[in-house]
């Protein structure tokens, strides 16, 4: 494939380009005011997992922001497609985004603003290195209060990451790997791109408020019905995470990745639970075989 996209390549203003050379404006009020959502897609064995879950998530994030955009999902698709066959990564994290674009300098008024998309893809990220997979990650839990969804929709994918940045901070002041941020009843909503699940008594549970619905947290719930395990909604008090026998994270960016401490505190008889481990083992293999899987046409596959 091209050198030029050894790095990674982006779609900015209608082309392609080498992703350290994209830019956005900057007056585009998605980097001045943080208006902006997006949707991360990834990419295992030459093929995307959940593509079209991905779109339909995407449009109903931007159209909740009141934003159109200029291609439709069909359009989305294509250009994903095309963005992973000129990098030809096998494994790739593709991220989709609309910003508010901007309206006319010296207004002020939102409706005028002409609404821009981006798209951008890189080689595979995991939240996890695989040295933190194999131990666990130790997790700390911020007393910074996630912005409230009354506030903000946290089914909406957008960039509102100002808590979660000051509570890795916090976290690794600490000595953390990463952070969860709490409510205003202290119950544990997300972290910072990925939502967090608990096992108790073999029961698997997951906050039920204050969270993105996560594509792969949506996932965990197709294999815990598959293995006849019991998966469901439920608060979960900052203060019980410690007497908890399993945590761990699941996300686009690295699958499902395991907790081993919470503020210093070891979880669990092991490092890694064996409901971590099976439901874990059981994704990453199905993935292996084409599971939600849309395959890439690369140039003279």
């Amino acid at each position: 494939m091209a050198s030029e996209f050894n790095d990674g390549i982006a779609f900015v203003d209608g082309a392609f380009c080498p992703v350290n050379e994209a830019r956005i404006p900057l007056l585009d009020w998605g980097f001045l005011r943080s208006d902006a959502c997006q949707d991360t897609v990834s990419v295992w064995g030459g093929a995307f997992f959940r593509l079209d879950d991905h779109l339909r998530r995407f449009e109903r994030s931007f159209k909740r922001l009141r934003m159109t955009c200029p291609h439709n999902r069909h359009g989305l698709g294509e250009l994903a497609m095309e963005a992973v066959r000129l990098t030809g990564f096998r494994e790739a994290y593709l991220q989709l985004i609309m910003t508010r674009g901007r309206p006319p300098i010296g207004s002020r008024d939102i409706r005028l603003a002409q609404n821009n998309f981006f798209l951008f893809c890189v080689p595979y990220i995991s939240i996890a290195t695989p040295e933190q997979q194999e131990r666990g990650l130790h997790l700390i839990v911020s007393d910074i209060q996630r912005i409230p969804a009354t506030s903000v929709d946290p089914t909406v994918k957008t960039y509102h990451w100002l808590d979660f940045e000051m509570g890795l901070f916090q976290a690794y002041d600490r000595g953390g790997d990463t952070v969860v941020l709490v409510d205003a009843d202290d119950h544990v909503t997300e972290g910072p791109g990925f939502n967090l699940f608990a096992v108790k008594e073999g029961r698997v549970l997951t906050p039920a408020a204050g969270c993105l619905d996560g594509m792969t947290r949506d996932t965990v719930f197709e294999l815990c019905a598959e293995t006849n395990l019991d998966c469901g909604l439920a608060q979960l008090p900052a203060s019980e995470l410690i007497g908890m026998d399993e945590l761990f994270i699941s996300s686009t960016a690295g699958g499902l990745m395991p907790i081993s401490r919470v503020d210093g505190q070891a979880i669990g008889a092991t490092a890694i639970g064996p409901v971590t481990v099976r439901l874990r083992d059981l994704y990453w293999s199905k993935r292996s075989t084409g599971w939600h899987a849309t395959p890439i046409d690369y140039p003279n596959a």
